[in-house]
């Protein structure tokens, strides 16, 4: 069969369409090259091997042999997978925002031979739907507009690139009263009722969450409580796989029930560390499951073998089957189930908010009755019930085992590794479990490995350059794994990617980070909103803080000047961040672990007992270095020091509960 210019591409979703006829070209200088010299504009296309949407447009217009023609004829068309190539969609979907038009995947976007856009959307349906015009009727007409108004199409696309051009926000550092400022902000946007922050749909904010921990550690009973409802509701929604562990990357609705089924492994990272500092927090045990659940899931379906975790799981199993493998008809439960068992399956899981939309007599299941209210109806006892559950659940999994399972994308990316190796460690610290840092160390090798290259350069992925996310997680993943084994190698991997990050990506004046080292599509952004991740700049913020009191803890006069630049980077999103709320969490996170971290130097063993104690001791904003092995450990905040210490109780009882008074 034919293929087109994408098929020698590294990309699982790039290869899938090198059979459709669209002459397709992977985003580079050789599509606008062509583009200007046969006076042509580009459509540009970006989704993902997740996206459902991205597959129903694929289907039904870019298989189309009329489509493609006409694509062919009047355009040069260009393929974007934007986990691969995220820096490129980010351009493209503020330029969308900037023309006053919401974005999303599909990503379709018309540009100038010059990359400069002046017409986009999203999805377009192969014809008028519901107000979206169809997607042929739009290429005609962006085809004759581009015919007849070069100049305004060019004028257009110039004035949205430069209204989306970073401008220069820093301020100075705000004090620690600003978290209650932050805090309020956040709150703002919570929801009391089902937990979260907005209406529908409803995304799960993992930077807000991390915000949360810290303040609810400090003893902040709102943000307590908001941390609480929030994962304890996403826990028994239908967001959260009930059968195989993890989660889907957002809710339709309000109520966490239904959800988009796309499985993200960077998103279900930052769930693995919310729900693990909710345990550690709370002491929930059905946070300790969800957060094992996590850990289950991606060993089954994410981890490979020789160590790295891939990238996401489809939302379809095959064409137009958007959630099937996860939906169950009572039918199919009586496949499995029969009984009391069947009996307590319906109650449990079965509720009419269930049913998927369009897809009658199908259910997403989700804890549609709590334990208490179970126990009551069934006579069960509590330790019989959840005995009959867990069986439950295993019978149900080993039955859905047997249906096609979507696709997963098995690219390795360092940015998705890196959060993951890191919440992995963090779950080890927390929850315990040998192999689960075992396999974190050897997927963190193993990512080494293959994209570090001359002992500084990082890689995306294979013939992608690292962007500011990729340096930014393989740090804090390399922190944390000198933090949970001392290997001074780990450290200096880190300390040569934070020299990377200062060379080649920091904007001085006025501080912050890029997120590419050159510029794309004409810029270079500085973006610090959670969306819907946590931001790679503030996240930076906090692992050079980490990186200066590790290297700088127990009184060393080395002076690497990562704090100032930590601190810089802080101060340089600050007049942002007061507007944006829940969506400036990381940003409020890292601003609450400068003012409020404890750093611990252990001048002992790093297996030892106060290494174990300082490991395995929950504190938000912990920092642990080593030194030379003399049986003690000293706690400090900024420049107040506690006496050292050489009892692990008593380091435990210090990090638990010494505050900056």
């Amino acid at each position: 069969m034919k293929t087109n210019g994408l098929s020698g591409s590294a990309s699982p979703y790039l290869r899938k369409a090198a059979r459709q006829p669209v002459n397709w070209l992977p985003y580079g200088e050789e599509a606008f090259e062509i583009a200007a010299r046969e006076d042509k504009p580009v459509f540009l296309s970006s989704g993902a091997a997740w996206c459902h949407w991205c597959h129903v447009q694929a289907s039904e217009s870019f298989k189309d042999p009329e489509v493609a023609g006409f694509m062919n004829e009047n355009f040069v068309c260009v393929k974007v997978d934007m986990d691969e190539r995220p820096d490129v969609d980010r351009r493209y979907q503020e330029a969308l925002h900037a023309m006053g038009l919401a974005g999303g995947w599909p990503l379709s976007i018309f540009l100038t031979p010059e990359g400069k856009p002046f017409y986009g959307g999203t999805y377009f349906p192969p014809r008028d739907s519901g107000g979206i015009p169809g997607f042929m009727k739009v290429l005609k007409q962006v085809a004759e507009f581009y015919k007849q108004n070069k100049d305004k199409a060019n004028e257009h696309g110039a004035k949205v690139m430069e209204f989306i051009r970073p401008e220069p926000l820093n301020a100075p550092l705000p004090g620690p009263e600003f978290l209650g400022h932050a805090l309020g902000a956040v709150l703002a946007g919570y929801d009391a009722e089902e937990g979260g922050f907005g209406d529908h749909p409803k995304f799960p904010a993992p930077g807000a969450m991390l915000f949360l921990a810290g303040r609810a550690f400090a003893g902040n009973e709102m943000a307590g409580t908001a941390l609480k409802k929030t994962l304890s509701a996403m826990a028994s929604g239908g967001i959260h796989d009930q059968l195989g562990g993890g989660f889907h990357r957002y809710s339709t609705d309000r109520y966490w029930i239904i959800p988009h089924f796309e499985k993200l492994a960077e998103m279900n990272a930052w769930f693995l560390r919310n729900y693990c500092e909710g345990f550690a927090i709370f002491g929930e045990e059905t946070f300790a499951e969800a957060a094992r659940g996590i850990c289950d899931y991606a060993s089954r379906s994410l981890a490979d073998p020789a160590g790295g975790f891939y990238s996401s799981q489809d939302a379809d199993s095959a064409p137009g089957e958007e959630g099937l493998y996860y939906s169950w008809s009572i039918d199919e439960l009586k496949t499995a189930l029969a009984g009391q068992e069947l009996e307590l399956a319906v109650k449990m899981f079965i509720h009419p908010n269930g049913e998927v939309p369009g897809q009658p007599g199908r259910y997403v299941l989700f804890e549609a009755k709590g334990l208490d209210l179970l126990a009551e109806e069934t006579g069960f006892g509590k330790p019989e019930l959840k005995k009959t559950i867990l069986q439950i659940k295993k019978k149900l999994l080993s039955e859905r085992e047997k249906r096609q399972a979507p696709f997963v994308d098995t690219t390795i990316y360092s940015s998705v590794n890196g959060a993951f190796i890191s919440a992995y460690l963090f779950a080890w610290r927390v929850l315990g479990g040998q192999q689960i840092k075992d396999f974190a160390l050897k997927s963190l090798d193993r990512v080494l490995g293959l994209h570090f290259k001359d002992g500084r350069r990082l890689m995306r992925t294979e013939g992608v350059e690292g962007q500011l996310d990729d340096y930014v997680h393989m740090m804090g993943a390399m922190l944390d794994a000198f933090e949970c084994t001392g290997e001074k190698e780990y450290l200096e991997g880190a300390e040569s990617l934070a020299r990377e990050l200062v060379d080649n990506f920091w904007d001085s004046p006025p501080g912050g980070f890029f997120d590419t080292r050159q510029e794309i599509a004409g810029l270079r952004l500085k973006r610090f909103e959670d969306v819907p991740g946590p931001s790679a700049n503030p996240m930076a913020a906090w692992h050079l803080i980490r990186l200066h009191l590790i290297t700088e803890g127990g009184g060393s006069a080395k002076k690497t000047g990562w704090l100032e630049y930590g601190q810089k980077c802080i101060e340089a999103f600050t007049e942002g961040a007061r507007k944006l709320g829940m969506h400036a969490g990381s940003y409020f996170s890292s601003l609450d672990g400068f003012y409020n971290y404890l750093s611990v130097h252990i001048d002992d063993a790093p297996g030892g007992g106060l290494a174990r104690a300082a490991l395995n001791t929950y504190r938000p904003y912990l920092v642990t270095g080593y030194g030379a092995g003399r049986g003690q450990a000293v706690a400090c905040i900024k420049n107040r020091c506690m006496e050292p210490l050489s009892d692990p109780d008593k380091l435990a009882e210090v990090i638990k509960n010494f505050r900056n008074s």
